[in-house]
Formats: structure tokens, C-alpha cells, sequence
């Protein structure tokens, strides 16, 4: 056995000297030291040995299996040499496309209206989506006892405060970033605040529970809602490039009074009916009003002295009708197909 082995190994390094690439030296691997390869079976065929013929075989066995592993190894690393000496690259071929990211389109649609209003003067704001009821309703004349709440889809979060009441939420709108500002800077004031709110709403082509608004508000002395009209004209113009036909008519909203809602011509279907406007040829984009004096006065802000108006601009709805998009969904979806477009 002691011949076969020193054999075996003489075949090994003699066939391993004319190996010139890695597929014939993986060859050389597995019909020698595979798991059915010939020096393997010597190896357990030392089992049938006596106890000291087992040893010094044994010995000798793991001293060749040591220089034919050691030749292996040097062999692999000369013919990786090799390669790496002959590759070869053209300069002169074009280069792969680097994929670059960019913005979603609900980020350029906010950065350009943020443009508009800093343009007239307006501050933009942030405020926290893990809203505290008081931001979110209370300091917004929505009492809890007050049927206005059942028009929010809220989702409370399971985290009892000292009085074992649920009183933290995903914001319902950005509206609660009025109070913080009123509280913050005074009056006279006039910012925007753009970000995400939270409803659990039925998901259809015009409803999403994730979307994006901007809380806008000006207050000052003699603010009317002519003002609050024209500030809402030139946003429009400014995002649309044009004059944007619209129609105002009543809405009630607990923080504002009177409470208008400003609607725009549907860019989809040309005011004739589709169902990203549920088919009435007007979108409903613009809920706004005269803030409520009890807010003014939860704000820190003197209702005998000042008047103001407030907005609340549905960004997501606004991106449907200034890029053509007729399902709202589409913008928290994750085709790479609909975003790349932007």
C-alpha cells in the first residue's frame, strides 16, 4: 500500500505540470481526491490495516495528502496569475449605465409649491406624524364628543397615557401644524407644512390610507376669504402653468368658519367624467376657510385682533391631476416602471 500511495502521488504532481487552465486542474481534483477518487479509496482502505501498519501508512498518507494539497494550492494561484496578467480591456467600448435615483414625483411637486409660497413670503414648516389628540382634534374644535371625528378614518395607537386613555394618533391631516405654529411664532404669521397623513380608508382609484397634504395659513389683521381665493389662484397657476378653471362652494370643517371647498376641472377626463373624479368632472382639492376663532384663541393668538385663513392642500391628488395619474395608489406602489417616469 505504501507503493500505491507514493504512486498516486507521482501521477498527481507529474499531470498537474501540464495543467493550463482551471477546469482541467478542478479534473485532476475530483479523480483523485473526490469522494470516489483513487487516492480516497487508499485512504479508506487503511481500516483493513493492522494497528501498526495503520500507523505508519496513516502517517505517510497524510504527509503526501499535505504536498498534493500544497501543489494544488500553488498551482491555483499561478494560473489566477496568469489570468489576471492576460486580461484585457477596451478603453474604447462604452461604459455600463450607471442607474442613477431621483425624486418621487410627490417630492418635486412639494419642492416647487414650497417654491410658490416662500415666493409670497410664507415660511414651511414640519411637524410630527405621531400626533397627540389635543394637536390633532382638540385645539382644532373637534371636541371628542363632536361628530366631526367620525369623518376621520383615525388609527389610535395602542399606548395608554397616565388617565389610561388612547390618546396618540397617526395624523388625520396636517391642520395640526397650525396650532404649533400659532403657538411657536404669534401673529402675524404665514407658513406651509407638507407631509404625510394617515386614514384607514377604503382603497380605490381616488382614496389611498397614505397620502400627502400641505397645511397652509395667514393671520393677520383684516384677512378676508378673498385673500385665502387669490393665494389658492396662484398656487394653481404656478404648479399648472395656467389658469386652472375652478369653483368654490360651501364645506364645513370644524377649525374654519365659513368653511369653503375649492375644486378644480378634472385635468383627466376633461370634465367629463372619470373615476379618478368619481365621474362629477371636478376634483375636490382644497378644503380650506376662515380659521375658526376658538382655534385662533388654542393657538395663543388674539380673535378680537386677528383674523386668518388655512388651507389644506391634498398633494397626492393634486400630482393625479398635474401629471395625468388616474389611480392614487400608484404613488406608494412599487413599480419601478410608473416612477422611473418622473
Amino acid at each position: 500500500m505504501e507503493k500505491e500511495i507514493l504512486k498516486i502521488k507521482e501521477e498527481i504532481l507529474s499531470q498537474a505540470k501540464k495543467i493550463k487552465d482551471f477546469k482541467l486542474l478542478r479534473d485532476l481534483e475530483t479523480k483523485y481526491m473526490g469522494r470516489k477518487g483513487e487516492f480516497t479509496k487508499v485512504l479508506r482502505s487503511l481500516s483493513a490495516l493492522s494497528a501498526e501498519d495503520k500507523k505508519k501508512i496513516g502517517r505517510l498518507a497524510n504527509t503526501v495528502k499535505q504536498e498534493i494539497a500544497s501543489a494544488f494550492i500553488e498551482l491555483k494561484n499561478t494560473l489566477d496569475g496568469s489570468e489576471k496578467e492576460s486580461d484585457f480591456v477596451d478603453v474604447t467600448l462604452p461604459g455600463k449605465k450607471q442607474e442613477r435615483g431621483h425624486k418621487h414625483p410627490i417630492s418635486i411637486l412639494t419642492g416647487d409649491l414650497e417654491d410658490i409660497f416662500t415666493s409670497m413670503g410664507f415660511m414651511v414648516l414640519d411637524g410630527p406624524e405621531l400626533e397627540s389628540d389635543f394637536f390633532n382634534f382638540e385645539a382644532l374644535n373637534i371636541p371628542k364628543t363632536h361628530p366631526a371625528r367620525d369623518m376621520h378614518d383615525t388609527f389610535y395607537i395602542d399606548k395608554p397615557n397616565k388617565n389610561n386613555e388612547l390618546d396618540l394618533v397617526m395624523r388625520t391631516h396636517t391642520s395640526s401644524v397650525q396650532i404649533r405654529a400659532m403657538r411657536e411664532y404669534g401673529a402675524p404669521l404665514k407658513c406651509v407644512a407638507a407631509g404625510r397623513v394617515f386614514r384607514n380608508e377604503a382603497l380605490d382609484a381616488c382614496h389611498e390610507h397614505t397620502f400627502d397634504q400641505m397645511e397652509g395659513l395667514k393671520i393677520g389683521e383684516d384677512i378676508s376669504i378673498s385673500n385665502l381665493i387669490a393665494v389658492m389662484r396662484e398656487l394653481l397657476k404656478g404648479i399648472f402653468k395656467k389658469d386652472m378653471e375652478v369653483r368654490v362652494r360651501p364645506g364645513y370643517f370644524p377649525f374654519v368658519e365659513p368653511g369653503i371647498e375649492l375644486d378644480i376641472k378634472c385635468t383627466i377626463c376633461g370634465g367629463s367624467g372619470c373615476p379618478s373624479c368619481k365621474n362629477s368632472g371636478w376634483l375636490e382639492l382644497l378644503p380650506a376657510g376662515m380659521i375658526h376663532p376658538n382655534v385662533l384663541k388654542y393657538g395663543g393668538i388674539d380673535s378680537e385682533k386677528y383674523s386668518g385663513f388655512a388651507f389644506g392642500l391634498g398633494l397626492t391628488r393634486l400630482a393625479m391631476m398635474k401629471y395625468g395619474i388616474d389611480d392614487i395608489r400608484l404613488f406608494n406602489g412599487s413599480d419601478m416602471r410608473f416612477l422611473s417616469q418622473f
